[in-house]
């Protein structure tokens, strides 16, 4: 029963922090005109994602060595008040601010739900609760923009944040009593200050670089920060080379189902989710539909994302069985993503529908399932270290390729636009109103710039098939992981 709690507690949790992160975005117009400061709208989100991204090793380590319960504990303390500041908000300033806050206590939400449930459960039982938990990020995604703009229209843009007190009051609650007191590992002798503080501005300046590509307005500067960031991870290798104590022990990799692993995580972010925000975009204009029906790709994207995690995490737990799964889902992703790339203008929308919701069944098939796999391969004492790398890679290589992929649709739709179209102030609506000769010449643009993009994420999921395939073969275990010290708290179903 306990153990029930504390996945409807983690579940909750999870939900809140993934759904914070999307039902911001159809507020943001709302937010910048109130507080006028439209230039700074969109550090609302990179502000959320730069800290989430680059406090996650911090957090994992953390975790590790204080016990993932008081990180849990304190980021959803954390993420209630800056959730309050965000809705008290008087300035762009402060609401940059706050929401800096709220994405590094979401860091240590989504990182510690997925830690605690591996010191609670055996490798076995794991995927089934991961698939559960991880099922907050497609709801989230579903339910996210619809209502926040449901939000924004009937109550303000402030209830946007100040609807998570009441949920995180009462998940706080259940949290204190359903989250176990877990024997944290053994305190370092040294803390890898050096090497946080390197992965940090190296992380900041990629995260910079991809967000100036993708608004291509500041050519100088991202040329800088690519340098800065390049340098940084180069120091930050040699850095983790020396230390004693580092936050992300490279010799992990040396272990096939960790590299393997890590490599199949990265593949999500740089094969689906990177694609996903332009898809409504393309449909629009390849289409010729309206905003509206447009959503329906990705929603087809992401509902077959949640039944396949959902169903894959089941069969996974009841037959201990995990190789199959990747070699599967990263095939099927392979084969939807170039089958984008040839279908022809013209087709039903139902056509790119179904073709992308394989993509996410696809997907969805390991997208829980090999965070569990490679903390099995992990010593008990660095669970959280190894789930914030697995997090990591998926986080950085989502905001890497959507940064390109931005670029390339930029660059490519106004190279081949014809003239008197300026890709600038080219929109949806105007295409509509255009005359059917220019219409059929934009979704013909559109098709063809898409095509490439879709070829190139085929063949990242080409190359998880390869990962997927080096997985050593193999049983989930039945024992539950062992405390770093003494014998963890064990819970009962």
């Amino acid at each position: 029963m306990r153990l029930r709690l504390l996945v409807i507690s983690l579940l909750t949790v999870s939900f809140l922090g993934a759904l914070d992160h999307t039902v911001v975005s159809t507020s943001l117009a709302t937010v910048a005109g109130e507080l006028g400061a439209l230039k700074l709208m969109s550090w609302v989100v990179v502000g959320y994602t730069l800290a989430s991204t680059v406090l996650l090793p911090v957090l994992g380590k953390l975790g590790d060595v204080l016990g993932a319960r008081r990180i849990f504990l304190g980021s959803l303390v954390m993420f209630l008040a800056a959730s309050l500041a965000c809705g008290f908000s008087q300035d762009m300033a402060w609401l940059i601010a706050a929401r800096v806050l709220q994405g590094m206590s979401s860091a240590g939400l989504q990182l510690m739900s997925q830690t605690i449930i591996a010191r609670v459960t055996s490798q076995r039982e794991r995927p089934r609760y991961m698939a559960i938990i991880g099922a907050a990020f497609p709801i989230a995604v579903l339910v996210g923009p619809v209502l926040g703009g449901a939000i924004t229209d009937y109550w303000g843009w402030q209830w946007v944040f100040w609807i998570n007190i009441p949920v995180g009051a009462a998940a706080l609650a259940l949290a204190l009593v359903a989250v176990p007191h877990l024997e944290p590992g053994p305190m370092p002798r040294h803390f890898d200050v050096a090497g946080a503080a390197v992965f940090t501005a190296a992380l900041v300046a990629l995260v910079l670089a991809a967000t100036w590509a993708a608004e291509r307005s500041a050519g100088p500067a991202t040329a800088a920060a690519l340098a800065v960031s390049m340098l940084g991870f180069v120091a930050f290798y040699f850095v983790e080379r020396r230390a004693p104590e580092p936050i992300v022990p490279l010799h992990f990799f040396a272990n096939r189902t960790i590299a393997a692993g890590t490599a199949l995580s990265a593949i999500i972010g740089v094969g689906l989710f990177s694609i996903t925000a332009y898809l409504p975009t393309y449909v629009q204009m390849a289409y010729q539909t309206t905003a509206t029906v447009s959503g329906l790709v990705p929603i087809a994207t992401v509902f077959g994302m949640l039944t396949s995690n959902l169903l894959t995490g089941w069969l996974a737990s009841r037959t201990g069985r995990y190789r199959i799964f990747p070699i599967l889902g990263t095939s099927l992703g392979a084969a939807g993503l170039f089958v984008m790339a040839v279908l022809p203008a013209g087709l039903p929308l139902w056509v790119p529908m179904i073709v992308m919701a394989v993509v996410g069944m696809g997907t969805g098939a390991f997208m829980s399932l090999i965070v569990t796999v490679v903390q099995g391969a992990a010593p008990a004492s660095q669970t959280g270290t190894i789930t914030a790398t697995i997090n990591l890679v998926r986080q950085v290589g989502s905001t890497v390729a959507t940064a390109i992929i931005g670029g390339v649709i930029g660059f490519g739709v106004a190279a081949l636009l014809p003239a008197g179209l300026d890709a600038s102030t080219l929109t949806p609506q105007l295409v509509k109103g255009a005359a059917p000769a220019v219409q059929a010449s934009v979704a013909q643009i559109y098709g063809s710039v898409f095509t490439p993009i879709f070829i190139a994420l085929a063949a990242t999921y080409a190359v998880g098939i390869v990962a997927a395939v080096l997985l050593p073969h193999g049983r989930l275990s039945d024992e539950t992981v062992p405390a770093p010290q003494t014998t963890s708290e064990s819970l009962s179903a």
